[in-house]
């Protein structure tokens, strides 16, 4: 049997003991804490900015549609809220503080928050869709980057990108580009 499972029990359990002061982090984990925090506190300010934009969006839409989609916006932002709150945890979790500080948010944000310049919807749904395109390419990148070194926030980043993947595919069945009828 080449592949069997063994570990020192008896060293784990010393090891356990030894470091209880550092939480759930146990050796295990051999992500670059600090820099993971960081990009997690990224993610977070990613997550409030979408959450203020499509609830923004949710208020103010207008059109014969206007029903319908923003249903879907105020959706998203519960969503987009739940993805800020487990990141938030998970930061919390692995010794750090969450940046919540509205100053930075938008500074820390992959996505922008753009006001429209108009209630279309056709436009809240291009730059929603435009934001949910870019977190889908960053967070692809951070699983990447995590990989083994830290499985539970990967799965986390995975989990929340499944979401945001789902969000781009109603958001691309609503999109119409310029000059097309509709919405």
């Amino acid at each position: 049997m080449p592949n069997q499972f063994a570990i020192d029990v008896t060293k784990i359990r010393e090891e356990a003991r030894r470091n209880i002061t550092q939480g759930p982090v146990t050796p295990a984990n051999t992500a670059d804490l600090e820099r993971l925090i960081e990009v997690l506190n990224q993610v977070v300010a990613t997550e409030m900015v979408c959450y203020l934009r499509y609830t923004q969006n949710a208020i103010v839409a207008q059109g014969i549609h206007r029903e319908q989609v923003a249903d879907m916006f105020v959706e998203h932002a519960g969503e987009e809220l739940d993805h800020f709150k487990r990141v938030s945890d998970r930061i919390n979790q692995l010794g750090g503080t969450p940046d919540m500080d509205p100053a930075t948010l938008v500074a820390r944000s992959h996505t922008e928050y753009e006001t429209p310049a108009e209630t279309d919807l056709q436009g809240m749904i291009r730059e929603n869709f435009v934001a949910e395109r870019i977190v889908i390419e960053t967070y692809t990148e951070i699983v990447r980057w995590i990989g083994e070194s830290d499985p539970t926030t990967r799965r986390l980043i995975e989990d929340i990108l499944k979401e945001e993947e789902d969000h781009a595919d109603e958001l691309n069945d609503l999109y119409q580009p310029s000059g097309a009828k509709g919405a």
